[in-house]
């Protein structure tokens, strides 16, 4: 195992990596910022990262995840669980049609998170806690589509679409001063979500497309922001 004994040799004490990638041996929690104040995302065993090594500082390294080319602190004492990746990862392109009969299973992973008991993690990425761009990230994940890792940055890459236009599948975005939260489009008026504590269930959740609902519903309504279709997998 690796033995860490200070910032200055941290990274000498890495594996050398051909590619310049790393591949987590383990799930891993990144951060916003160098203090570890706060999750910004977390990352599944066996995704790659790069390391931004001018970034160094006694406790923290940027990195850059290579998927979603998401940028967040990760912790020098987590370098250990990191791997040489022998080869850079590889971006797999994945046509509307073939997203199209992926859908069903799509939406299936989102049920299926619903059932586990569950509450908002902010950053949260991994089962059994998300927030709302992390479950959307990680449903299309499962069937092999990369989206970016935050809500406004989904909306920025999806194909904006009419409300007439929602089908299952696609993406409802929703907005205070800019884009902050998302959800799946179920069909017939109704979505899946993980909403927070303040404003939301505090868990994932079915929630009602309309402005005469329960409490929940009517808020997300009033905040709803765009509609958007998922075309293809992300490529940073």
């Amino acid at each position: 195992m690796l033995v860490l004994s200070s910032p200055a040799t941290s990274l000498d004490l890495l594996p050398p990596s051909i590619s310049g990638e790393y591949r987590c041996r383990i799930s891993l929690n990144l951060y916003n910022s160098a203090t570890g104040k706060e999750l910004a995302t977390q990352v599944a065993t066996g995704r790659h990262l790069k390391l931004l090594e001018a970034t160094l500082t006694n406790q923290f390294i940027r990195v850059q995840l290579c998927e979603d080319g998401y940028l967040a602190w990760l912790s020098l004492s987590d370098l250990q669980t990191l791997d040489s990746a022998k080869e850079n990862y590889q971006f797999q392109k994945i046509s509307r049609r073939k997203i199209e009969r992926k859908i069903p299973n799509i939406i299936a992973f989102t049920k299926a998170a619903m059932k586990q008991p569950n509450y908002y993690l902010w950053g949260g990425t991994i089962a059994p806690n998300y927030d709302c761009s992390g479950l959307m990230q990680a449903a299309f994940c499962a069937s092999g589509i990369w989206l970016p890792r935050d809500s406004y940055q989904q909306q920025a890459f999806v194909k904006k679409i009419s409300y007439e236009e929602l089908l299952p599948g696609d993406l409802i975005f929703f907005a205070t001063t800019r884009v902050d939260h998302v959800a799946l489009y179920l069909g017939n008026g109704y979505y899946i979500h993980s909403s927070g504590q303040e404003v939301g269930r505090n868990k994932i959740a079915i929630d009602h497309l309309c402005d005469r609902g329960d409490k929940v519903s009517t808020y997300y309504y009033q905040k709803i922001y765009s509609f958007g279709r998922v075309m293809e997998s992300y490529y940073p």
